[in-house]
């Protein structure tokens, strides 16, 4: 049995590790830290877990661990890691500090020096479907945005296979629980309710990191219109992404590129109509594409929470670990 440690376990994508992997085969939850709650029963601030994850937060984690999660804000990550990696532990850090391999672009979008070039240039960027054996081999491992893993893989198999021009605009809609657990006025439920609201457009840190993984996969230098919306659910993220095709491609020309692309793939599904319900609670995610009055129109959809975040993580830790990729999260999505 490998022992996790997650660092930052009161928040949603902690608390999301933790549901996942109480149930793991092959991973066990050795610790969970918060300075907040440290004494506290994870049970107690993450009441689904009663019963299933009753250890108390710590404060540090120790060192008789195989893998690490960084679920907390950037910038913690970057601290945490290098000692970890030092001591022969791996690392998946949650967070946005090492999706961006280049020092300066980290600065332009998240406002702060990288304190460990080192490792950044090294990590390795977890998208499985992707990156796979990068991934199994990694000592670090960039766990993807929400946002960039639904627009990634709606847009990669194009892309990789040269059927369209390399910009692309992207209109991303995502539930509340992406903003994280402490409240803002934007997530107020009087204000945002009964709305869709646009926010950081052109500034949103997932923009560069679509572009990053999308270089990566394909060789080439996308350029993304990104523009995220705030829906008034909980879970679930819909990218709508808008490409010129290099020729005329009808809507089978088009499924044959995804299936050749996904059909191996277990979580990952080309359908008709992708839907938030159908992948909500679970780490599938649905793709879709139309070819539409000379442009394509694709669609990615993914739980934020799971193949987004921590479903995902757990992804690549099984790759991480030489464990079965699917180990633990082989479950569908609620449907209704």
């Amino acid at each position: 049995m490998k022992k996790a440690g997650i660092i930052g376990g009161t928040g949603y994508t902690g608390g999301e590790l933790a549901r996942i992997l109480c149930t793991h085969p092959d991973i066990e939850i050795a610790v969970m830290t918060s300075r907040q709650s440290v004494g506290k029963k994870v049970s107690d601030t993450q009441t689904n877990l009663k019963g299933y994850v009753d250890i108390e937060y710590t404060e540090n984690l120790g060192n008789d661990l195989d893998i690490v999660f960084v679920a907390t804000p950037h910038g913690v990550a970057m601290k945490e890691a290098p000692a970890l990696i030092g001591s022969g532990i791996k690392v998946i850090d949650m967070s946005g500090d090492y999706r961006l391999h280049d020092v300066s672009a980290y600065k332009k979008w998240y406002g702060h020096d990288h304190t460990d070039a080192e490792h950044l240039k090294d990590s390795v960027y977890g998208l499985p479907e992707l990156f796979r054996d990068d991934i199994k081999k990694a000592k670090l491992v960039a766990n993807p945005g929400c946002y960039a893993t639904a627009s990634v893989l709606a847009t990669a198999p194009l892309l990789m296979s040269g059927a369209v021009e390399e910009d692309m605009i992207i209109d991303a809609k995502s539930g509340t629980s992406g903003a994280g657990m402490v409240p803002s006025p934007r997530i107020h439920h009087p204000f945002c309710g009964e709305s869709i609201i646009p926010y950081s457009v052109g500034t949103h840190r997932h923009q560069p990191e679509i572009e990053h993984a999308l270089g990566l996969a394909s060789g080439k230098g996308p350029k993304v219109l990104f523009s995220p919306h705030l829906l008034p659910i909980v879970r679930g993220i819909l990218s709508t992404c808008y490409m010129t095709p290099k020729k005329e491609l009808t809507d089978e020309d088009l499924a044959e590129i995804y299936k050749k692309q996904y059909d191996r793939e277990p979580f990952v599904r080309f359908v008709d109509e992708p839907s938030i319900r159908a992948v909500v609670c679970s780490n599938h995610c649905q793709v879709g594409a139309r070819s539409v009055s000379e442009k394509i129109v694709a669609f990615g959809t993914i739980d934020n929470l799971v193949k987004g975040a921590s479903g995902q993580a757990v992804q690549c830790a099984n790759l991480m670990l030489g464990l079965k990729e699917t180990a633990g999260l082989m479950t569908p999505g609620m449907g209704v």
